[in-house]
């Protein structure tokens, strides 16, 4: 009576790294044979094994290729010289950091502590909870991955909206009207913002209405308005990045096309103790009305 001989996954496996190395199949059927297998079943199990992989190799040698979206011109700072300070017209901000690819750079002394507490203040009043964009519609809704509390500045609402936001033009030499307005949030304990990006996604329907306002968001800018005991990051998984929340600083990151590949996949950390506040600051290609 014949043992039945099964042809598990494992043996498939090693038939196709065989094939790889170059090895004739003669060959590898007098290893099989020698290994105890029956000449019929080792016979039907190369044919079927290797015959599997090269449709399957075929097939994806067949797939489109899908091109990148075009790079754009994006905000940066001058830091190509490693520069301690930079101008910030009427204050000096300190490079703390500045990453590559993906392009983040964090700031150190963007705002000044009166400057933070007097944006906690005006925002305190309006605050509700945060909305994600609805990217098939073009509108907004609560979403489940972001749990924090928030409003939005006009553009050049308040003074201290005005002056922050000349600042930012200067560090980055980016039009102030190219800026949505001034969006502040407000973190307890355990809230978060899972991991996103903030690129406008231009295969959804909603994306078109966003994008006549003023084109794709091209660079995002993270401002620190207090600094929790524990936890809060600004973390950065493509990369295994994360900024800590210092009052005053803030992390800058661009993205030139809107596409994973620029590795800004990012997320608000959960608080672990105390509170969070940031203002975010949004760059647009062009006027943003």
């Amino acid at each position: 009576m014949q043992v039945k001989q099964p042809v598990t996954p494992e043996l498939r496996q090693w038939i196709i790294a065989q094939a790889q190395a170059g090895h004739a199949p003669e060959v590898v059927l007098q290893s099989m044979r020698a290994s105890g297998w029956n000449e019929d079943v080792a016979i039907a199990a190369m044919e079927d094994t290797l015959q599997g992989f090269l449709a399957e190799h075929q097939a994806k040698q067949q797939e489109p290729v899908v091109a990148l979206p075009p790079a754009v011109p994006v905000p940066d700072a001058n830091v190509a010289e490693s520069p301690v300070w930079v101008d910030g017209g009427d204050r000096q901000v300190q490079i703390v950091m500045a990453m590559k690819q993906p392009r983040v750079i964090v700031f150190g002394g963007l705002l000044g502590d009166d400057e933070c507490d007097a944006i906690i203040a005006a925002a305190t009043p309006r605050l509700a909870r945060s909305e994600t964009v609805q990217m098939d519609t073009g509108g907004s809704e609560v979403h489940a991955a972001r749990t924090s509390r928030g409003m939005f500045f006009e553009r050049g609402e308040n003074e201290v909206c005005k002056r922050v936001e000349a600042r930012l033009a200067r560090l980055l030499s980016w039009p102030v009207i190219n800026g949505e307005g001034l969006q502040v949030l407000h973190y307890l304990p355990g809230a978060e913002y899972q991991p996103h990006h903030d690129y406008f996604d231009p295969s959804k329907a909603g994306t078109v209405p966003i994008l006549a306002r003023g084109g794709q968001r091209v660079a995002t800018i993270v401002m620190y308005l207090n600094s929790p005991e524990k936890g809060g990051g600004t973390t950065f998984p493509d990369v295994g990045v994360e900024v800590g929340p210092v009052k005053g600083n803030a992390v800058f990151f661009s993205y030139d096309r809107a596409h994973p590949s620029t590795k800004t996949l990012h997320g608000g950390a959960p608080v672990i103790a105390g509170e969070k506040w940031v203002a975010t600051k949004w760059l647009r290609e062009r006027e943003f009305t």
